[in-house]
């Protein structure tokens, strides 16, 4: 046996973790100084629609390499989700500049990848 099965979890994540309203500031100011647009996924460990979306968000993060994703836990950061209005989840929102673009509720991969491809038809944004 080869330990075959451990390759995937090598790979490091391109999703970012905010678990407080301080690093939930320093990502935001961050992508804000660098003009980085900033995808959003508003998630609850006991929320199986949001649970099933991590690895398409994953995908996404993947896919869009000029733009920072972000995964809030709306229980370990309480204070990030009621700001940003948060009231059901999977909640995503789009960020530019620090202000709020746009914003989606439920599990709707086609709807957020358009969203995505919107904003950065508008903007310019190209993939690499």
């Amino acid at each position: 046996m080869q330990g075959n099965g451990n390759e995937a979890q090598l790979v490091k994540s391109r999703v970012a973790r905010v678990n407080s309203e301080k690093s939930w500031d320093l990502f935001i100011t961050q992508a804000t100084n660098q003009g980085c647009p900033v995808v959003v996924h508003f998630t609850a460990a006991w929320c199986m629609p949001s649970v099933a979306m991590n690895h398409f968000f994953e995908e996404l993060a993947s896919t869009y390499q000029d733009i920072l994703f972000l995964s809030v836990d709306v229980d370990e950061a309480k204070v990030v989700a009621s700001k940003m209005e948060i009231k059901a989840m999977p909640t995503f929102i789009l960020m530019k500049e620090g202000a709020l673009v746009d914003k989606l509720v439920g599990a709707n991969p086609q709807a957020i990848r358009k969203m995505i491809n919107g904003f950065i038809h508008s903007v310019g944004l190209h993939k690499n």
